[in-house]
């Protein structure tokens, strides 16, 4: 996934606008980049493993007259960068190509790189050995081989060509004086003054560029120790190493909450308070209150009328699916990638992305930076264990409230919505803080001054127990949780408060109809596209003998959704440990596995094993 841009000129192109274009598209991952650019008769490339600015004040290709590029996410390795190029063809392609294994069994060429977007190449390359072929049926070919997101310029210096395409709309084309740019958002061209700004989706655009017989010369720099997607391999030592047992401990006669809760409470009959306390959750509102709170936001014909937060979890994703289906509003989706996001969760956005129609605007943390800030926390909780300061290990997440607001801005679009899971509600975490349940809140995230400030100061007392906390991470964690807790939403409401939400019905739809992705460690569709959950589940169950799975089911036999015996059948399969999950999360850390596992085995269990 990246941020593609460029510029078609006559005359040597505006460096000012075309720097401030490459800024915007920056917001999308600076983990990579790339440039393509004709000079002295030629088409040169030049990639790299650092940041697009960076290429371009190295590079300085402001006396051409055409000029494309990338700054893109790593979704797939640091091997191979585009833009990708076979022969004489060149592409940089926004997105993620879901069946790759099929499109090249179809294809007679073979497969030369792992990057998924050398597909697109291959089949224009086998495309154009036919000379019936038109090259303006060529965007159609690849959109009909091709499944998941492709957002895509293709040049064909021989052929005089540029193609432009999308099966998303993630592709906007503007026009400033006598140039033509392109860019993944209409945003990055409204503010460097193009008019006339089109989405490509339904019809493709081909932009005529000087014919060249040269062949392509790339220079590639390669500057980063670090790998951003390690590859993984699979050590039976190690998954051994992962203790699970099932535990013989007291639990409640109607959920399945065990005594090692925080602050529960049984009664004589063996019910605890969580479950007496307990207010139904998932029982909807009118669907038609919500048609008419959205209707003053509707736009006609096909312009945007709303912002779907998209993180790819399985909620979201059947969100977005009622969204589009039911509710028919024409929605952009926003995702906050912040270095946890997994391959399988950043392959199930592409998914429902094309299959919907729908653009994607992705805003990429500094993955780098991020995963320190993890590794700092970690290693801070290492050496003092504390099961209410798991939490620290996923606050670089609380930005994606944050950029709701920037992404507001930039589209002009008001509304969200949002398809947040109502039974996701684990009290457990700041209860291990030593802070009793809210019984009455009636969200997921907990909101309010007061609240903030008895949390804080619980954890600022845990901190002090292992100064490492202390560090340079301290800032973002603080400012993503301001923005969470404290700032105040507007024009945002929730999907699941007007449509019931269930499982079956869930799991039946992104499986059947969208052909969703499930992990191959385990059977749950819940979490399996955030890399910290089987880490930290882990951990809970290792010390407390429960996870956020008892949790969640305990909410659904409180709805009358499951049973207690399914309950309790579904969590001895899913607390299971998540060998590959927690061998990517350590490994993209940078921490030794054997060290960290051995470190959580060995901390004091709250139960006793009978």
């Amino acid at each position: 996934m990246c941020g593609i841009f460029g510029v078609v000129s006559n005359t040597s192109i505006n460096k000012q606008k075309f720097q401030t274009l490459v800024k915007h598209s920056e917001q999308r991952g600076v983990d990579s980049s790339g440039l393509i650019y004709y000079q002295n008769n030629q088409y040169k490339v030049n990639r790299a493993d650092y940041s697009i600015e960076k290429l371009l004040n190295k590079v300085k290709p402001y006396n051409n007259n055409i000029v494309l590029g990338h700054s893109r996410l790593i979704t797939n390795g640091l091997g191979d960068n585009q833009p990708v190029i076979r022969g004489n063809i060149c592409a940089i392609h926004n997105g993620i190509i879901v069946n790759e294994d099929e499109v090249w069994s179809k294809l007679s060429v073979s497969r030369q790189l792992k990057i998924d977007s050398e597909a697109i190449v291959a089949i224009a390359e086998e495309f154009l050995t036919n000379s019936e072929n038109k090259i303006e049926d060529l965007p159609k070919e690849v959109l009909s081989l091709c499944q998941g997101v492709i957002a895509c310029a293709l040049a064909l210096p021989e052929k005089g060509k540029l193609l432009l395409f999308s099966n998303n709309g993630s592709l906007y084309v503007g026009y400033n004086e006598d140039k033509t740019y392109f860019a993944s958002e209409s945003y990055g061209l409204k503010i460097i003054g193009c008019e006339n700004i089109t989405q490509i989706k339904e019809e493709s655009l081909i932009l005529d560029i000087p014919v060249s017989k040269e062949n392509l010369t790339v220079i590639d720099e390669k500057s980063r120790v670090e790998d951003l997607i390690p590859e993984f391999k699979f050590n039976t030592i190690e998954e051994n190493l992962l203790e699970y047992k099932k535990l013989d401990i007291k639990r409640c006669t109607k959920c399945i909450l065990p005594e090692t809760m925080p602050f529960i409470k049984f009664d004589e009959a063996g019910v605890c308070n969580y479950c007496k306390s307990y207010k139904p959750r998932n029982n909807p509102k009118p669907k038609e209150e919500l048609f008419k709170l959205v209707e003053p936001y509707r736009r006609k014909g096909k312009e945007l009328d709303c912002i779907v937060p998209f993180s790819g979890g399985r909620d979201s994703c059947y969100g977005l699916h009622l969204i589009v289906k039911e509710l028919e509003m024409k929605p952009v989706t926003y995702t906050y990638d912040w270095g946890m996001v997994t391959d399988l969760g950043r392959r199930n956005i592409s998914r429902m992305c094309a299959d919907l129609g729908v653009e994607n605007i992705i805003v990429a943390a500094d993955i780098s930076l991020k995963r320190k800030n993890i590794r700092m926390n970690l290693e801070a909780w290492l050496k003092s264990p504390h099961l209410g300061m798991m939490a620290m290990l996923t606050a670089g997440d609380k930005h994606f409230f944050r950029h709701v607001e920037d992404i507001k801005k930039q589209t002009g679009i008001n509304l969200n919505l949002w398809g947040v899971n109502p039974l996701e509600v684990t009290h457990f975490k700041t209860g291990f803080l030593d802070i009793e349940p809210d019984f009455e809140e009636k969200r997921v995230y907990s909101h309010g001054a007061m609240k903030q400030l008895r949390y804080h100061s619980k954890r600022f007392r845990a901190m002090m127990e292992s100064p490492g906390y202390f560090n340079s991470s301290l800032w973002d964690t603080l400012s993503g949780e301001y923005y969470r807790s404290f700032t105040e939403k507007q024009d945002y409401y929730h999907i699941f408060d007007y449509w019931r939400w269930d499982e079956e019905q869930v799991d039946n739809t992104l499986l059947n109809d969208y052909n969703w992705e499930k992990a191959i460690d385990t059977t749950t569709t819940w979490r399996i596209g955030d890399g910290t959950a089987a880490f930290y589940n882990y951990v809970y169950y290792t010390v407390a003998g429960f996870t956020e799975h008892d949790t969640f089911r305990s909410n659904q036999i409180r709805e009358g959704q499951i049973t207690r015996e399914r309950a309790l059948e579904l969590v001895g399969i899913e607390n299971t440990p998540r060998y590959q999950n927690i061998r990517w999360y350590l490994d993209t850390l940078g921490l030794d596995f054997e060290r960290v596992i051995k470190i959580v085995n060995k901390i004091p269990k709250l139960y006793t094993e009978k």
